[in-house]
Formats: structure tokens, C-alpha cells, sequence
């Protein structure tokens, strides 16, 4: 007989949490520690989302996603999660960037990208503080119409130079472009320039264990192999989820599923307001991506001023569209060392990551798709030779993932790396307006992309969920406290 991955589970509880990405991952522990009876449902085998990894024969440990994140990491898993996961999150020393218009090496503080602005981009000091100024103030009540590239033009106009060094971190980031609104911008790119880019010491994998055993330690009901085909709903409330086949009663959903999903798939657009579903409709997805991952043999060491993060690029200026080509001329090479990422043999590991459309890939006959997937290895390893060389003789695995790896493992429409477009916070905001009980937790709106802004939004969106519960009376004070 099958496993039965819902064994002993409740009947009810008060929160179902659905996905464990950062976003749901911090929901549910928040919600746990709070005293709140929670069931996490992850339809993978393993937890995580974007955050997490894979195993290759030969003790290789791949990180799914790229490291690389701002110092509020730091704050957030200390405020959030627990001293000893903040305690392992390391500043990268070396951000490279190589492409035709300039070559050089940051550390990405903000001190130091205002040296390098006027010392060897020749920027007046009035205008890069200006441009640091209005970044950093932005928020939601400024104008939503402005664009990146119109923000950037006010203050570098003319410099394609800078406009490249001040975006390709950002779009790596979370996939913004120039078209995106410039306060998704300005808001991201004030976390990153604060101080610095950081990762976690030891991979996604010791990360998301530590996680694990802190949502069990707080009473965490967690559920692997759990596809949630269903969010039930009567009188605009939340009843119920189905998953498995079984359902399961509950006060409150955090769905960190991807958003459309959420309405159309796992509520169903009849339980909605005509407008509400037609702005849902309307929200774009954002692009997916495309990695190779590479692990040289054991043993084989790469001087780290090789950098910790490079942004390699042949294209003769930065353009949205060149990031989305089949015909790649940009890649970003992320590079785990021993002491990033320790292992029982000294290994050096390097991930190449590529924006990409999901259509490209999607529609492909299977002998092309294969083909596809090793020439993007091979065109990858001819990339990498620059940086590190004689790379073919010194490689013991490389393999791709593509759009389609995506959405087959996440459950992401067309694979989306980071969820949806800027119009897509609103929806995500306004869902317990519709819906007493349901709310969103993930990638969405560039803003709330990446390991800081889901992890950031998760803690948001349990606070929402406390404050219901509690005027719901689902649990007292005096239960919470005990």
C-alpha cells in the first residue's frame, strides 16, 4: 500500500500553512511559537521551496538557489527563527563584475560603491548621493509610474556604464528590468547597499535543517509528499483544505504557493469579487531562469579573490531583452568555497544562473529539450574557462535545470523564479478582503522576492493571521501565555 504522508494528523487545526518556502517556513514557526495548533503541507519531498538543494553521486550538494542577500538576513533570522542560524550568515568579500563597458571588484557596501562611482566612473559626488537619497526614501506612496530606467536617467543620464554596474546585481537579485517600477527598485537596492551581500555558512541544506528542527521544537506539524488540491470556502470564509484526498478543517490558510495559483486553482475564481478576479487575472508573472551546476574534484581549489559573486557579461550594453535570450551573453557565476560551504572533502562548487522565458523551453521536443540542456552546460563551461582555467580537465559533474526543472519541482506557474510583477502585491495584500481566513506568503512584486523579502513577508503575514485568530478567539491569551 502507499504511504499514507498524513498518518495521525488532526482533523482540524487552526492554521494550515501551504508551501515551505522562506514564506511559509517563517509563518509557521511564528504562528507555532505563538501557541497556535499548525499544519505545514509541502508537496515535495523536501522543504524549502527555492531555498534548498540536491544531491549528486560523488558527495556533491548543490544550493537550488544562488547565494547572495542583504544584512537585514541577519536581524530577520535572529528576530524570527533563532540566534544560531543569524550567527552562521557571512558577509561575500568579493563582488565581480566583467563585461565590455568596465571589469573591477566590490565588496558592495555602500561606502565603497560611492568611492567607485566617483573615483573611476567619474560621477559628480552630488549626483550619487542624490541617487542614494532618493532610493533609499521611496515607498509605496510615491509614484508607481516611475520606471527604473526614468529613475536612473535623473541622475546618471547618458551612463549606460553605471546603469549596467547599478542593475545587473538587482536583476540577479529578483529579476527586476528597467520597465519595472522604480520604487521596486529603489526599495531593493537600498536593502542590498547598506552593507554588503552575505550567505549562509554550510548551504541551504544546514540552513533548512536547523529550520526543521526549530518548527518541531515549537510544535510544527509538518507534512511532506502533501499536494494540496483545494482551499474550501462558504460565506467568504475559510473552512477547510483538501490534501491527499483527505480534508482537513482549519481557521486560516497561508498559502505560499504561487499567487494565480492560489486564486484559480486552489480557490476557484467564483469565490471572488468580478473586479478582484479580473486585477488578478491582469497580474504578470515574473521571468524564470536557467543554472548549471558545476563541482570541480575534490581537492581542486580556487583562489577566492576569484570572486564570491561574478557578473560576467559579452553583451555591449545592458538590455532586458539580451537577459532573456536563448542566445545568453550574460551569466552570473556564483562560487561556493570550502568555507562557505563546508563538506567532508575540501570542494569547490560554482552555479552559472541565467534569466530565461519559460516558452523558450517549454514547447521543445524532448531530443531538443536534452540537446538544449547540454549545449547551455558546454556553452557554460567555455564561459567559465576565463575565470577559471583549463575548467573541462577539472570538472567531476555538471548538469542544467531549465524553466521546466522549475516548474516541475516548485509547482510555479511557467516556472516563475520570482513569482509575479509589481501589480501582484496588491492582489496578494487584498486576498483576506475577499476571503475571511486566506492569505498569500511568497514571492511576489520584486519586493517581497528573495530570501529577505519572503522570509520578511511570512513574518508579515503571521502577524495578520494572529491578530484574527485571536479576535476569532481560536485560542486566548491566557493559552498562549501558559
Amino acid at each position: 500500500m502507499p504511504k499514507d504522508f498524513l498518518k495521525d494528523a488532526q482533523d482540524e487545526y487552526d492554521v494550515v500553512v501551504i508551501g515551505s518556502g522562506l514564506a511559509g517556513l517563517t509563518s509557521a514557526n511564528m504562528l507555532a511559537s505563538n501557541g497556535y495548533r499548525v499544519l505545514l503541507l509541502e508537496q515535495h519531498y523536501k522543504l524549502g521551496g527555492m531555498a534548498t538543494w540536491f544531491k549528486r553521486p560523488g558527495g556533491h550538494v548543490f544550493d537550488i538557489s544562488l547565494h547572495g542577500f542583504p544584512y537585514g538576513m541577519v536581524k530577520s533570522c535572529r528576530r524570527y527563527w533563532t540566534k544560531e542560524i543569524a550567527d552562521l550568515i557571512v558577509p561575500l568579500e568579493n563582488i565581480r563584475f566583467d563585461n565590455p563597458m568596465f571589469s573591477l571588484t566590490t565588496n558592495f557596501s555602500r561606502e565603497d560603491f560611492t568611492k567607485l562611482l566617483i573615483e573611476q566612473f567619474k560621477v559628480t559626488p552630488e549626483a550619487v548621493e542624490g541617487f542614494f537619497v532618493k532610493a533609499r526614501s521611496m515607498d509605496f506612496q510615491d509614484d508607481q509610474k516611475l520606471t527604473t530606467r526614468e529613475l536612473l536617467d535623473e541622475f546618471f543620464p547618458g551612463r549606460e556604464d553605471v546603469i549596467r554596474l547599478l542593475m545587473e546585481p538587482i536583476t540577479y537579485a529578483n529579476g527586476s528590468t528597467l520597465e519595472d517600477p522604480a520604487i521596486s527598485y529603489g526599495i531593493v537596492f537600498s536593502n542590498f547597499m547598506s552593507k554588503g551581500v552575505y550567505t549562509f555558512e554550510g548551504g541551504t541544506d544546514r540552513l533548512i535543517g536547523m529550520m526543521e528542527a526549530e518548527m518541531k521544537k515549537n510544535g510544527v506539524d509538518i507534512r511532506i509528499r502533501c499536494d494540496v488540491e483545494k482551499i474550501h470556502c462558504e460565506g467568504g470564509q475559510v473552512q477547510a483544505v483538501e490534501v491527499n484526498g483527505r480534508k482537513i478543517k482549519t481557521r486560516a490558510v497561508v498559502s505560499n504557493a504561487n499567487l494565480k495559483q492560489t486564486i484559480f486553482r486552489l480557490v476557484g475564481e467564483k469565490h471572488f469579487d468580478r473586479q478582484f478576479a479580473e486585477e488578478a487575472q491582469a497580474v504578470r508573472l515574473n521571468n524564470s531562469s536557467t543554472q548549471v551546476y558545476m563541482a570541480l574534484n575534490p581537492g581542486d581549489l580556487i583562489e577566492e579573490s576569484t570572486g564570491d559573486l561574478l557578473f560576467s557579461s559579452t553583451a555591449p550594453v545592458f538590455q532586458t531583452d539580451l537577459l532573456l535570450s536563448r542566445d545568453i551573453t550574460s551569466r552570473t557565476f556564483s562560487f561556493y568555497y570550502p568555507r562557505t560551504r563546508p563538506e567532508s572533502q575540501p570542494r569547490c562548487l560554482i552555479v552559472s544562473s541565467t534569466n530565461a522565458n519559460y516558452d523558450d523551453w517549454a514547447h521543445l521536443p524532448q531530443d531538443e529539450y536534452e540537446a538544449s540542456k547540454q549545449d547551455l552546460v558546454e556553452t557554460t563551461l567555455d564561459a567559465l574557462d576565463k575565470y577559471v582555467p583549463n575548467v573541462r580537465e577539472r570538472i567531476a559533474h555538471a548538469e542544467a535545470s531549465t524553466p521546466k526543472s522549475f516548474e516541475h519541482y516548485t509547482r510555479h506557474i511557467a516556472g516563475a523564479s520570482f513569482g509575479t510583477k509589481f501589480e501582484g502585491l496588491q492582489v496578494s495584500f487584498d486576498l483576506p478582503k475577499q476571503i475571511e481566513g486566506l492569505y498569500h506568503a511568497g514571492s511576489v512584486g520584486i519586493i517581497m522576492s528573495g530570501w529577505l523579502g519572503a522570509m520578511n513577508y511570512g513574518r508579515m503575514v503571521a502577524s495578520d493571521v494572529d491578530n484574527l485568530l485571536m479576535n476569532k478567539g481560536s485560542i486566548t491569551s491566557e493559552e498562549i501565555a501558559s
